[in-house]
């Protein structure tokens, strides 16, 4: 049974990925990955999501989470915004596992310039921008080695007095091999389209400029389209090899399908030395390359990860885990980020 529900889901997901448009959907901070674990091995963490920053990669990874965890990562993020993710899971038995995660984009207010006023003055209106999503899992396991979870949640982007909302479902499988190969999978984003609603959009219109002394203040609305979330399928095999008694190393490779952007491949290892102190290196590599013209090409700028992390047991107390990671972006400023996660 659970071998057919893979080949469904499988067949399934080749048929919605059957066409590739770049840069045509919304709510792209749905895109940008949590947790400075899981970035500093190059978002390869589809299959080893153990944390409760699984509700991201893979809502079936929550399983593993053994005691309620808490997590919070921040990140100064492209074009001057702040990155939030924060989470809770809790396990409740032979019930399953649940989890809650709150996702938040934010930007420092600015000025609203328009064509008569590209100069305001600083007591002039101002406007920020920000997205939120927000979203409850429940995982469980139906066998010792095969779990499976769903995370919905809600998202909404805003930008002025102009909002859009929508709601999304992520499903997650992950299966433990008998020599602890993990093999992950997880569909994102799966949902309806987002569209702009405001007042932003209102207009005065006049029907016939021709016709003297008519009413040339008709009320009327801009109509704005709407655009599909940015889907994504993983795949993701890891396995963690021992070296010495107190020295470990997991090695992960994710495969990606975005529905906006080329396929491409998450590499990433994680040495643990004591299983105290975490040193974790990673790389993403497009697939292929999309040609606009002779000489150029688009793929993912996101290089080289770095990060580090420590692992601590507050004495009569919560384990304490603490991660950094440093991502490249190539022509962008390099990326840091920092989590917190504590497990009671």
């Amino acid at each position: 049974m659970i071998r057919r529900s893979f080949i469904a889901i499988s067949f399934f997901t080749v048929f919605i990925y059957c066409q590739n448009n770049v840069a045509t959907t919304s709510a792209a901070f749905l895109e940008i990955g949590p947790g400075a674990r899981a970035l500093g091995m190059g978002s390869a963490y589809v299959s080893v999501a153990n944390d409760a920053s699984s509700l991201y990669w893979n809502p079936a990874g929550i399983t593993s989470v053994s005691k309620p965890e808490m997590q919070t990562f921040y990140s100064p993020w492209l074009a001057e915004t702040q990155y939030y993710y924060n989470t809770a899971v809790v396990p409740v038995g032979t019930f399953g596992t649940l989890g809650l995660s709150f996702t938040a984009v934010t930007m420092d207010e600015m000025m609203v310039r328009t064509v008569q006023d590209p100069e305001p003055s600083d007591y002039g209106e101002k406007f920020d921008a920000g997205n939120i999503a927000m979203g409850i899992a429940f995982a469980k396991k139906l066998t010792d080695r095969f779990s499976f979870g769903v995370n919905a949640k809600f998202i909404q982007e805003s930008i002025w007095q102009m909002s859009a909302q929508g709601f999304a479902v992520d499903i997650g499988t992950l299966f433990i091999t008998k020599k602890d190969l993990r093999i992950g999978m997880s569909i994102s984003n799966f949902g309806g389209k987002l569209g702009m609603e405001g007042v932003n959009t209102l207009v005065d219109i006049d029907v016939d400029e021709n016709i003297y002394g008519n009413n040339d203040r008709i009320d009327g609305s801009l109509g704005t389209s709407k655009w599909p979330l940015p889907l994504m399928f993983r795949f993701g095999l890891s396995r963690e090899f021992t070296f010495a008694q107190n020295m470990k190393c997991l090695v992960a490779v994710d495969a990606i399908h975005p529905n906006n952007n080329p396929e491409y491949l998450n590499i990433g290892v994680e040495y643990s030395a004591m299983d105290m102190i975490f040193l974790r290196v990673g790389q993403s590599h497009t697939l292929y390359e999309l040609k606009f013209q002779e000489g150029e090409s688009m793929g993912p700028e996101q290089g080289l990860s770095f990060g580090g992390g420590i692992k601590y047991r507050i004495p009569r107390g919560p384990m304490l885990h603490i991660d950094y990671v440093l991502t490249n972006f190539g022509v962008f400023n390099d990326i840091e980020g920092y989590s917190i996660s504590i497990q009671f």
